[in-house]
């Protein structure tokens, strides 16, 4: 929830944030998914990589809606802008996830002495961005491009009624 709140000062708008905060959720089954599937218990050291996770997730996705946002207000369609923003920013998301992947892989297999105590930090933050990824790059754009769709036929609606009792018609 204060994520959202600052979130929505730092773009001035409620639809926004509720934008980015759709691909957490992702996040979320990603890393309950790579839990269960590795047979890792909830522990302290996995909830800080949910912390991490969702801190990248967040990131990536308001990198998105911001490329988005800014071709929106160029004058583009939000369809075009979110497909222009989702193919412009898929490198930058992608180096990031990959990175923090990679590093994290040594620590998920939790070889060696004392190993296993950090390994569902590991864990949860690879299940977590796989997740976060395909839902920023894919679902992300699409919700963008939707609302954005929606909250401009409302405009034009009510631009086209105020036309009309200005003329006298109905």
């Amino acid at each position: 929830m204060l994520v959202y709140l600052l979130i929505v000062v730092n773009f001035q708008s409620w639809i926004d944030p509720l934008i980015i905060v759709s691909a957490l959720p992702a996040a979320l089954a990603g890393i309950i998914w790579m839990l269960f599937l590795t047979g890792t218990h909830l522990s302290v050291s996995a909830l800080t990589g949910a912390i991490m996770t969702m801190g990248v997730a967040t990131a990536n996705s308001i990198l998105m809606v911001s490329f988005a946002r800014q071709r929106l207000n160029a004058g583009m369609p939000p369809l075009t802008a979110a497909l222009e923003a989702g193919a412009s920013r898929i490198r930058p998301v992608l180096m990031t996830v990959f990175a923090m992947i990679i590093g994290m892989i040594s620590m998920a297999l939790g070889l060696g002495e004392g190993a296993e105590q950090n390994a569902p930090l590991g864990r949860a933050v690879i299940g977590g961005l796989l997740f976060a990824t395909v839902s920023t790059l894919f679902f992300v754009p699409l919700v963008f491009a939707g609302i954005h769709a929606r909250l401009a036929r409302r405009a034009a609606r009510k631009g086209q009624s105020r036309h009309e009792d200005a003329s006298g018609q109905h």
